[in-house]
């Protein structure tokens, strides 16, 4: 089981970037899945996260401008970033629990996926 990120890059201020998460491998079912972030020389923070059913919740800065959303036929996350800023410059890295088949029985941990970094500068 592995996440797979992409969707980073540079862009001006003002501007918008979405950001793909997709979970592949023996996924029995997944449950929430998130969006952290970390900056250069600071910890890594929640962004926003999804539940199973949809439901949403946003770090305060992001209110408004960031939407988590999910596809759950294709196993997958996205974060549309909209009205960039330069402080959200930061490796972006998703996060999930999920339940995959391993060999004798259903088994559910936490995943990370590999980060993406965005990179919001004139």
């Amino acid at each position: 089981v592995q996440l797979q990120a992409s969707g980073g890059g540079l862009v001006q201020p003002g501007g918008s970037l979405r950001l793909t998460c997709a979970a592949s491998g023996s996924i029995f079912s997944i449950h929430d899945m998130r969006w952290y972030r970390q900056a250069p020389g600071k910890q890594r923070d929640l962004v926003a996260r999804i539940s199973s059913r949809g439901s949403a919740n946003y770090e305060d800065s992001v209110k408004g401008r960031f939407t988590i959303s999910r596809d759950n036929a294709k196993n997958t996350v996205y974060l549309q970033m909209n009205s960039l800023k330069p402080e959200d410059t930061a490796v972006y890295y998703c996060n999930a629990d999920l339940t995959y088949y391993s060999r004798t029985s259903l088994t559910t941990e936490n995943f990370w996926g590999q980060g993406t970094l965005v990179t919001v500068s004139s």
